[in-house]
């Protein structure tokens, strides 16, 4: 417990353990105190549930629980009639809690006078007679937990097994709680580290939408400028050249937006209402056929209302259906089928085309920003829009994915786990 006379330090003689008398009460308190012990991730807690069923095991008067500070007994709390040496720390050197842990063993003292290893005048303000400490974990102790009586007590074979018992109980706990502190501190630390991330992002959004955007708009103004006051003066080649930098400057002022799109979704909170899929599904394909001025077949069959984001599934579907009517303008005759079906907890929704379809060995890249699976002299696109849909349908809790065959179209399926009934 407290310090010990230097020069006194040798390992005396420890009872030989006998048969274990341990009794059902005895065994229902440690089932309770595992229980117990299993829902707690605090410290503190683990100290003062091992500490009352410590007492109640061994009916002390007193319970000291230590723990091992580098070289130092810390005696972090106690449980007694009276305190003693709580928030104090001795070396391991100099106290018994220390040679129980230096010695990976139990120590009992019937009289604490009577033994060598403990100065009597470090006990003499005390009402400490007797002792049972044992150390918490044999191999490499962590800590030591310590038993002491008013009045000379002899302890027997079971009292000194239940308070191991009781010590090996913890020492899981305790590093437990030491597993589980170390992750709460990663996962804070990742956090800081995802809030300056996001810090970041915002000021590159900022920046890609001041800073490019303005310069890009300016290059536009400028090429229709010229091209209107040439008033013939300019060769075709010319008018050819200024043609191809005004299509450039306008792919590339697409690409900015999409990628202060792409950046602001994870912000964007969502709010879900009950969604017509196929009144939205119609508007979004008029829109496209419309924008892209297509000659494609679009069949839209029955269509379940879902639970989400009206404008964020506006979106997904936008992406999916401008991405098939884009993939299929080369065939004779694109068709493009849009349709639902029920699975479980799930509504999955299905944009199928008969287009230029892909090889599915590169499917996993088809969700990944900037990868594209044909050259962009082939069909225009910057490689974000599936990205996008992809972000925007797992944060709905779904999934997305994809089947192809090159030449033979392609089918996008996600699923919505909120479906309305």
């Amino acid at each position: 417990m407290g310090a010990f006379t230097q020069g006194c330090y040798k390992t005396p003689v420890q009872p030989e353990p006998q048969e274990s008398i341990m009794t059902g009460e005895h065994l229902k308190l440690l089932v309770s105190t595992i229980q117990r012990l299993s829902l707690v991730r605090d410290l503190e807690a683990i100290i003062e549930i091992v500490q009352r069923s410590a007492r109640k095991l061994t009916g002390a008067e007193g319970v000291t629980f230590v723990l091992k500070d580098k070289d130092q007994c810390f005696y972090a709390n106690e449980d007694a009639i009276a305190p003693l040496w709580k928030g104090q720390r001795f070396p391991l050197e100099h106290c018994v809690s220390g040679w129980a842990m230096i010695n990976h063993t139990h120590v009992v003292i019937k009289d604490i006078y009577a033994d060598p290893r403990v100065p009597a005048e470090a006990y003499a303000p005390t009402f400490v007679k007797s002792l049972l400490i044992v150390p918490i974990r044999a191999i490499n102790p962590i800590g030591a937990i310590g038993n002491y009586w008013a009045s000379e007590h002899e302890c027997t074979p079971e009292e000194v097994e239940l308070l191991q018992a009781l010590a090996d109980i913890t020492s899981v706990s305790i590093e437990n709680f030491y597993i589980y502190e170390g992750l709460e501190k990663r996962v804070k630390e990742r956090t800081v580290q995802l809030e300056q991330l996001n810090e970041e992002l915002e000021a590159f959004s900022y920046s890609v939408s001041h800073d490019l955007q303005s310069p890009l708009r300016s290059i536009t103004s400028l090429i229709r400028m010229v091209t209107k006051n040439a008033n013939g003066k300019l060769e075709d080649e010319d008018l050819t050249m200024l043609e191809a930098a005004n299509k450039s400057a306008a792919r590339m002022s697409a690409l900015v937006e999409d990628l202060l799109t792409f950046s602001r979704l994870d912000k964007k909170q969502i709010s879900k209402t009950r969604v017509d899929m196929n009144t939205l599904t119609a508007d979004v394909a008029r829109e496209i056929k419309n924008h892209l001025n297509s000659n494609a077949e679009i069949v839209i069959h029955p269509l379940h209302d879902v639970e989400a984001d009206t404008h964020l599934i506006q979106q997904v579907m936008f992406n999916l259906l401008a991405n098939a009517v884009k993939y299929s303008s080369k065939v004779q005759h694109p068709r493009i089928e849009i349709s639902s079906e029920e699975q479980d907890d799930e509504i999955i929704f299905t944009v199928r085309d008969n287009g230029v379809g892909f090889d599915m060995k590169y499917a996993d890249k088809l969700f990944i920003a900037f990868q594209r699976l044909h050259n962009r002299s082939e069909f225009e696109g910057n490689g974000i829009g599936l990205s996008t849909v992809s972000r925007i349908v797992h944060r709905h809790g779904g999934k997305i994915w994809a089947e192809g065959k090159k030449n033979e179209g392609a089918s996008f399926y996600f699923s919505l786990k909120n479906r309305v009934d």
